[in-house]
């Protein structure tokens, strides 16, 4: 859908919840047709994180996954009449922008669950603190050109590839209360490394740099993450920042795994990399030291 200049148009001035529906039943009937491989990998891992569910109601789970997955490519094009209250439901709202108002650089943290390009716009929406986004660029070229036009518009700041991390100390060191966004769930080497699902995984990519920037740093973790309700409709859902200065990485990396793993077994049916991880593959246990 975003290397089709003609679909992404199509989204863009149809209205929001239109615009929506049609994502949803494109990737659901036609575009899951062609990708047989991550749905089955989706299959294979639900069966192990949810046993307890009938194969029928795992079958629904995945076909609502791909409605998911089209809603919000084609939610991509209209992410700025998203972001609002009438759209957005924040858990415990005046609590959740009282931490947004605190002090000190925060690191916002989540998973690809809901409509994660809206959860990013969202909380630039909600803050006056510089924010900026850590992200991965599609290997297509025209896919990657389409994603950073769309995003231009209501992400900010963004970076990626080499000297990211470089760029990043700078925003949170140079800008007073300065926010990072960085999505957990990422791939590499044909696995998901977090949530871990009690899996002896050290932390590693996204979550040992935002560990190791906290302490740098000084800034706390804001796990929080974006689920779909109905339609282009959404609850944010958050828990109390995690403070590097009275906590061991440990001790966060629980925290943070307890509450996003949770939300990415309940929400499966809009998890992302669902497909992207292998749970079928053992993960070499870590010598003991």
């Amino acid at each position: 859908m975003l290397s089709n200049p003609f679909l992404f148009f199509l989204m863009r001035h149809l209205p929001a919840p239109i615009a929506s529906w049609l994502g949803g039943w494109l990737s659901a009937n036609i575009a899951r047709r062609t990708m047989k491989l991550r749905d089955a990998r989706a299959r294979a891992n639900l069966a192990m994180l949810r046993p307890d569910l009938p194969e029928t109601e795992r079958e629904a789970i995945l076909t609502q996954r791909w409605v998911n997955i089209g809603r919000t490519m084609a939610e991509l094009a209209n992410i700025d009449r998203l972001v609002n209250d009438a759209h957005v439901t924040v858990i415990d709202k005046a609590a959740y922008q009282a931490v947004l108002d605190g002090p000190g650089p925060m690191i916002a943290f989540t998973a690809h669950l809901g409509n994660w390009d809206l959860l990013a716009a969202h909380i630039k929406w909600s803050t006056d603190r510089p924010g900026l986004g850590v992200y991965e660029a599609p290997e297509d070229p025209k896919t990657a050109a389409q994603l950073k036009k769309a995003r231009s518009s209501y992400m900010g700041e963004a970076i990626g590839g080499e000297g990211a991390a470089r760029g990043v100390l700078k925003h949170l060191t140079q800008k007073d209360r300065a926010t990072l966004y960085i999505l957990a769930d990422e791939r590499r080497d044909r696995q998901v490394w977090f949530p871990t699902f009690g899996r002896p995984l050290e932390p590693s990519g996204n979550l040992s740099i935002a560990l190791r920037l906290a302490r740098k740093v000084g800034a706390q973790f804001l796990p929080f993450y974006l689920v779909r309700t109905h339609g282009p409709h959404f609850e944010l859902h958050w828990r109390a920042p995690l403070d590097p200065a009275l906590m061991t990485d440990a001790q966060i990396v629980a925290g943070l795994d307890d509450f996003l793993g949770a939300a990415c077994v309940t929400h499966a049916d809009q998890w992302l990399a669902l497909h992207d991880m292998d749970l079928t593959q053992p993960i070499p246990i870590p010598p003991a030291m």
